[in-house]
């Protein structure tokens, strides 16, 4: 963890900086013209279902290409649909002359196939024109078709599933979809795989299957191929960024207010300000626009040919800002559109300094100079935080560093709804944590003195029978550690999830309300078990409760190795001031591994006697008003309770185990606050027994 601080008006937003070797790898050509992640889809290109699962900006729409291409002419695929969210993305699928890089054909869309250009709105009274172009190509001997979420679900509900038969559909932006019944396109969806005879590529920019449920059902997901490419790998692998940095600012009063101290006018800046329903909006998001170019400078015009405000900074620059919020004037409105997606301009780092969106400007939106992603408010989607984050990821000549920041509203003494801020920052911190776990590098845990792992460098002492050993893929950044005590999974399912899923199983950690309030807010009274034994066992038995109990266990302790590992490198870093060696392909987190377990050897119980939330609340800390702090601290202590029943049951287990081991009980005067604790939770629940038995005597009293 470092601190970022803003050159202009030096002032300091607490942040994780990720920082990368730069290598260039990522943005490198094979002899198809195929970067690294397109060449790893393309290996799969045979599979009939393919999820890919890969960061914004890493040529997820062109892998598409080549993939389509390849089942159009060698797979007897008789037609590709491409289908996007949103009319805006439709652009990412326009013409492309692969060949001249080295392919085989050619990416084409007739013009009036790609109905992301065509007139009218993405609704069942205007979508007629647009279900009948889909039926006329269906019936064509054209090749490419380009629509949105919206129009194929109108085209399916008609035409229905039958139609589509012996075509690839490809969904771009899969975390749209939803298992969920009362989404029509994941139904439809589920309705082709049960058909099996069309081909389904799904593309995700996010590392969430869904915010709250799943995208597809389990058994649906388990026929899809897997192409991963991490967030690492690809910041590692640019060519100029160099390190990425995620903050929250807490502020108190009027956000406008508080931009210009995390504004910074010599970064190209994309704002997405609040929702007008949101707590933090003033009610007026025309006001708001105009309040943040003030704080930008003085107001010049607007560009005739571009519809770009131009603002006079102090320093004497005049400002391009591009205002996306204003739709009081649609001619305005589409002449900024237009310009900002001028393919001539994509080029010039210069065109534009700043946009100002509402709820544009997201996924699919390519500015690849954009330095820093400054949002006001919450976002109640990860996917969404994901998406934002990766408007500021691109790499670009001369851009060495990008930022993200959250804006978040202080819960202050005198405010009403202290819970609602409360629960706000909460959401917001969870946002941060996550997106620390989906930029680091993968791990590969592995019992005590199994051995070097093949492809991974040990450092000038090489691998170290009993040693503390760290080995680093230079290809993938994927880091190898032993762990003593670790459970290995035994079913196929189970080392799948430790392999592929164990972001999903921290996510519902991280949005478990009642661990995060403790682990940041509760130290004092909160165990670290309670957190990392019990909280995530019974995250992980909800999520998978066909699972073995060792399998359960091994999933939990490979989570929350994930989690303290990360945490602490980054804690060791920060109180060792170091920035890392970026020489060789080592990173700045990896030299934060090194640092955590250089003096001890990493056992399954360490790991668990570490609260996730420590480095968390580290940053809090310098972060919040100390006042404010306290506050919240105060309001979460006075919601704790005695040991419910569930969590008095798992205790029990725990304390079971205990026995096993050492062949005796816990004690309830132990020294050791856990093992008093495990005590405490088979007294309880030995109440909560006595209790109902004592109701059942009693109802069976009343009934005689």
């Amino acid at each position: 963890m470092t601190q970022t601080t803003n050159p202009t008006n030096a002032y300091t937003v607490p942040s994780v900086s990720i920082s990368t070797a730069h290598t260039g790898e990522s943005s490198k050509a094979n002899v198809l013209g195929m970067r690294a992640m397109q060449e790893r889809a393309y290996a799969k290109r045979g599979e009939q279902y393919l999820l890919i699962k890969s960061p914004p900006a890493s040529g997820k729409s062109r892998a598409l290409m080549f993939i389509a291409l390849d089942k159009l002419n060698n797979q007897g695929v008789k037609q590709a649909i491409i289908v996007v969210p949103e009319r805006s993305i439709g652009g990412s699928f326009a013409d492309q002359p692969l060949s001249q890089a080295g392919f085989f054909w050619d990416w084409q869309v007739q013009p009036q196939w790609n109905l992301c250009d065509a007139p009218g709105a993405d609704e069942p009274r205007v979508a007629k024109s647009k279900v009948d172009a889909v039926r006329k190509f269906l019936e064509s001997a054209d090749k490419t078709l380009v629509c949105t979420h919206a129009t194929f679900r109108f085209a399916v509900e008609e035409l229905g599933a039958s139609a589509f038969d012996e075509r690839l559909i490809a969904v771009d932006e899969f975390h749209h979809v939803s298992s969920n019944p009362d989404n029509k396109l994941g139904s439809q969806l589920g309705e082709f795989i049960t058909r099996d005879k069309v081909h389904l590529v799904a593309m995700t920019g996010s590392y969430f299957r869904g915010d709250s449920e799943a995208v597809l059902s389990p058994t649906d997901e388990a026929k899809f191929e897997t192409v991963t490419y991490t967030y690492y790998e690809q910041l590692n692998g640019y060519r100029w960024l160099k390190s990425l940095d995620i903050g929250y600012f807490f502020y108190t009063g009027r956000y406008v207010d508080a931009v210009t101290k995390v504004l910074d006018p010599a970064l190209k800046t994309i704002v997405h300000i609040p929702h007008p329903a949101a707590r933090e909006s003033l009610k007026d998001k025309e006001r708001e626009v105009n309040e943040i170019m003030q704080a930008l400078g003085e107001w010049q015009g607007i560009d005739p040919v571009t519809g770009f405000h131009q603002i006079r900074a102090t320093d004497g620059r005049v400002l391009k800002v591009a205002d996306l919020v204003d739709d009081s004037d649609l001619a305005q409105r589409s002449r900024v559109l237009s310009a900002l997606k001028d393919s001539t301009q994509k080029d010039n780092r210069d065109h534009v300094d700043v946009i100002i969106a509402l709820g544009m400007a997201k996924e699919g939106f390519d500015w690849i100079w954009c330095e820093h992603a400054l949002t006001i408010g919450y976002r109640s989607s990860l996917t969404e935080v994901v998406q934002i984050i990766g408007r500021a990821t691109r790499d670009a000549p001369g851009k060495e560093r990008a930022r993200f920041t959250n804006l978040i509203a202080e819960p202050a003494a005198e405010q009403g709804a202290v819970a609602e801020a409360v629960n706000d920052m909460l959401k917001a911190i969870s946002a941060s944590l996550l997106m620390e776990q989906v930029l680091a590098p993968r791990y590969e845990f592995t019992p005590k003195n199994v051995g070097p792992k093949q492809g991974f460098d040990y450092g000038d002492t090489g691998y170290q029978e009993g040693g503390h050993n760290v080995g680093v893929n230079r290809e993938t950044g994927q880091i190898h550690l032993e762990i003593n005590g670790l459970g290995q999974p035994q079913s196929p399912e189970a080392t799948r999830i430790c392999k592929e899923d164990l972001n999903e199983v921290i996510t519902s950690f991280l949005q478990d309300k009642p661990s995060l309030e403790r682990g940041l807010f509760d130290q004092e009274n909160t165990l670290p078990e309670e957190l990392t034994q019990l909280s995530m066992g019974k995250i992980v038995r909800e999520r998978y409760p066909d699972l073995s109990d060792a399998d359960q266990e091994a999933i939990r302790q490979h989570a929350i190795a994930v989690m303290n590992v990360t945490q602490q490198a980054k804690l060791a870093l920060a109180q060792g001031g170091s920035e890392g060696d970026a020489t060789g392909g080592s990173t700045a987190l990896i030299d934060g591994v090194r640092k955590f377990i250089n003096v001890r050897d990493l056992d399954i119980d360490l790991i668990d006697r570490i609260n996730p939330f420590d480095a968390a609340y580290a940053v809090l800390s310098k972060a919040m008003d100390e006042k404010s702090l306290r506050q919240v601290q105060a309001s979460i202590a006075a919601k704790r309770v005695s040991i419910p029943e569930d969590e008095a049951r798992e205790l029990a287990k725990r304390a079971l185990r205990f026995k096993n081991e050492r062949g005796r009980l816990p004690d309830i005067n132990a020294a050791d606050s856990w093992e008093k604790r495990m005590a405490e939770g088979v007294a309880a629940l030995a109440r909560y027994r006595a209790q109902a038995k004592a109701a059942q005597t009693q109802e069976g009293e009343s009934h005689g």
